[in-house]
């Protein structure tokens, strides 16, 4: 080194020094990074895995509830694999993700739950009900409208609670198939079950951590479609029970005390009714469902607002609204918990880059020109995937998987979710022996398991290979 133009050999060996002293310091803080960083894709690949296998075989064994399952398991799984404190971190940033859809969840189910307290789907139901008469091809359509308008809060229970008891009559004094019967109820329950306050959907936007507008509105075509097959698929049941039962005559109306079918309600339930309101109700319920499709407002506000207008004006005392609430607080409790569960989950599994790496070798698997089919894949085979997954693994622990594998394809996670539910838990949850709505749907029926499955398997198929047809046809689901 020259200073002044002369050659200063101290100067030199201090820079010397100084130059090394930086670079063993930058070497150190660069193997301390190197040591504390998460894992290698290899790793973070095996973690994944082991979290996913061990959380489908908790939930699907019924060892462990998906509530508890959904946060020990990736928990556990994560400090395991080293990420220490990470983990946590993980965790809440997942929960903060879906903290959107578990509000719209909350109050979509107390809007809907309080409009049927006051009865505003009374006049439907009986409406129906007072026209179906004893044509056979006219009661199973009827059937199929009274489902789908029960179904409309997304609750499979309340519609077989209250579709079954109140045509199953019906059906047996005419001497009609009970399969028939729970067949059609299951095809207009499962195709409604796509709404955007549904299970399906809300675990769907709920994993994939996109908004329910998104992931819902390109699907409205495809599910009209499908409930329009479904109401053919009802007609044709109905004109085929009537050849088999030789009738012949028209429609009759003989059964015009639609209390002989459509159960009396108690006193209690009847002080609930606001008759009065049933326009205004009807009118909010109709301005909630156009606000939420347009997107003008945010989900969860829109379900808030409609909400609470509700409660003030049918019910304006509060010991009322605080009844109200209470009565249909644990089931919107219920499935906020597990949907904050998964937000613990999926936070872990995408925070971590698990979900990333598990992609990544499923790419090296997948054959690159087979890989831009994959939405249509799994929407053929969605609806059968619902006798071998629940929707809490199926949403929570599959799905998140194939929607990173679709990234390295170039595919939207909201494609892979359009996918899904064109069958999974929608069509098929009321014939998949994972669901206890099932169970409630074929014992109020009087059909045996296995007759049900039998019978309505091909339809709820068909129903969703239709609606997947239409998904592709206007370009939802890419070929």
């Amino acid at each position: 080194m020259k200073n002044g133009g002369e050659y200063n050999p101290i100067f030199e060996g201090l820079q010397d020094i100084f130059q090394n002293q930086n670079f063993l310091s930058r070497k150190a803080t660069a193997l301390k990074v190197e040591s504390t960083s998460p894992k290698t894709d290899e790793s973070m690949f095996l973690s994944g895995l082991f979290i996913i296998l061990v959380l489908l075989f908790l939930i699907l064994s019924k060892r462990m509830s998906a509530l508890a399952a959904l946060i020990l398991v990736p928990v556990g799984g994560a400090l395991l694999s080293g990420y220490g404190s990470d983990t946590f971190t993980f965790a809440v940033a997942g929960i903060q993700s879906i903290a959107p859809v578990v509000a719209m969840f909350v109050f979509a189910i107390l809007f809907f739950s309080l409009l049927k307290d006051t009865g505003l789907f009374d006049p439907i139901i009986r409406g129906i009900l007072g026209r179906v008469g004893k044509n056979p091809a006219w009661i199973t359509l009827g059937t199929a409208l009274l489902a789908m308008t029960v179904h409309f809060d997304g609750s499979g229970a309340t519609t077989f609670l209250i579709t079954i008891p109140a045509l199953l009559p019906l059906y047996e004094e005419l001497n009609m198939d009970r399969r028939v019967l729970a067949c059609i109820v299951s095809l207009a329950a499962g195709t409604m079950n796509m709404v955007p306050w549904g299970g399906p959907t809300l675990r769907a936007a709920t994993a994939l951590e996109v908004s329910v507008n998104e992931l819902y509105a390109p699907l409205l075509i495809p599910q009209l479609g499908g409930l329009l097959f479904v109401l053919g698929v009802a007609w044709w049941l109905g004109r085929r029970e009537a050849k088999r039962l030789g009738h012949t005559t028209g429609m009759e109306n003989a059964l015009p005390d639609t209390e002989h079918i459509y159960r009396t309600i108690d006193e209690e339930t009847a002080a609930l009714r606001r008759p009065g309101m049933l326009w205004f109700n009807a009118l909010l319920a109709v301005a909630v469902l156009v606000i939420l499709i347009t997107g003008w407002i945010p989900p969860a506000l829109v379900f808030m607002l409609g909400f609470i207008t509700a409660l003030l004006l049918n019910y304006p005392n509060q010991t009322e609204q605080k009844n109200r609430i209470m009565a249909h607080a644990q089931a919107a409790i219920l499935m906020a918990a597990i949907l904050l569960a998964a937000g613990v989950f999926t936070g872990i599994m995408k925070e971590s880059g698990m979900l990333t790496a598990m992609a990544e070798q499923a790419t090296q698997w997948i054959p690159r020109e087979a890989g831009s089919h994959l939405p249509t894949m799994l929407a053929v085979c969605s609806m059968p995937l619902s006798f071998a997954f629940d929707p809490n693994s199926f949403y929570f622990g599959l799905l998140p998987v194939l929607a990173q594998t679709g990234i390295e394809f170039g595919i939207p996670p909201a494609t892979m979710g359009h996918a899904a539910l064109m069958g999974q838990m929608t069509t098929g949850f009321p014939v998949s022996p994972l669901t206890a709505s099932t169970f409630l749907l074929i014992g109020l029926a009087k059909v045996d398991l296995a007759d049900h499955q039998r019978y309505t398997f091909g339809y709820a198929f068909l129903t969703s290979l239709v609606m997947t047809l239409i998904a592709i046809l206007i370009g939802v689901i890419p070929l």
